[in-house]
């Protein structure tokens, strides 16, 4: 049903000051609408505008193959979509981007706003680079649960995600689980300090993906962020930092990949 993840979406409150510091992040030029801001990365794009629910990360859009399908089964894993909806949009850029997009019941998502969408034309031209080491694409989505076996019950059987791994690590706190998404990880994390609980999941932050950790540390430095020294990541062969700053409130890793110092 999902072959790719298709856009995150951030909440903001001044659409100016995010767009100008998410493009000093990024590296890259958005394309601006009258009321949002459009990055397209190689891997998926991030939106920012300016929703009634306030600040920060508000909602998952997921690529699918047949959207008529996709409904149909939406419906009968109990996941409450509701009808499907047509749309075409342009932008400043010269994208072009028609389909059609089903919402998912939130409280079907626990919480997570969901968007099943299929484009029967996407013609999105990646954002102009403005920097050297500019960020490429995103690696993981973060997802923080209160109750990792309703969390791995709906990503993997009911939205049908690849579940590549589940592992509890105590030193860690955190019972991890990574679902495969067309090349990037949907990443689900669970504190163990806590008890399963009722209580909504929420979008909680992002692994940028770069070619190379170095140059986009000293880059970010150099442009006035708060950013941790490069370190080794979890995954062998890796190499990671945090920004600190400067990230619309989003908790922020920026990845090189192992493929990418091979």
């Amino acid at each position: 049903m999902i072959t790719a993840l298709s856009q995150i979406g951030i909440g903001v409150t001044d659409i100016e000051s995010a767009t100008t510091e998410m493009t000093r992040l990024l590296g890259r030029d958005p394309a601006l609408g009258e009321e949002d801001a459009v990055f397209q990365l190689a891997n998926m794009r991030l939106a920012l505008s300016m929703p009634e629910g306030g600040e920060g990360l508000s909602g998952i859009a997921f690529e699918v193959d047949d959207i008529e399908r996709a409904e149909r089964s939406a419906e009968r894993r109990a996941l409450s979509p509701q009808p499907s909806v047509a749309f075409a949009e342009d932008d400043a850029s010269g994208a072009i981007r028609e389909g059609r997009y089903v919402d998912l019941d939130v409280a079907a998502t626990f919480g997570v706003p969901v968007k099943l969408v299929h484009y029967s034309k996407n013609q999105s031209p990646p954002s102009r680079q403005t920097a050297e080491s500019a960020i490429i694409g995103l690696d993981h989505v973060v997802i923080r649960t209160t109750h990792p076996n309703r969390a791995a019950a709906l990503y993997g059987a009911r939205l049908g995600l690849d579940m590549r791994l589940d592992r509890t690590e105590p030193k860690w706190g955190s019972r991890l689980m990574f679902f495969r998404c067309g090349d990037l990880i949907v990443e689900i994390v669970y504190d163990l300090k806590d008890e399963p609980s009722d209580a909504p999941d929420r979008l909680w932050g992002l692994s940028w993906r770069v070619v190379d950790a170095d140059a986009a540390q000293a880059r970010l430095k150099q442009s006035g962020f708060n950013v941790s020294d490069v370190r080794s990541g979890r995954k062998p062969g890796t190499r990671v930092f945090t920004v600190r700053d400067g990230t619309l409130g989003v908790p922020t890793l920026i990845v090189e990949p192992s493929t990418a110092r091979a």
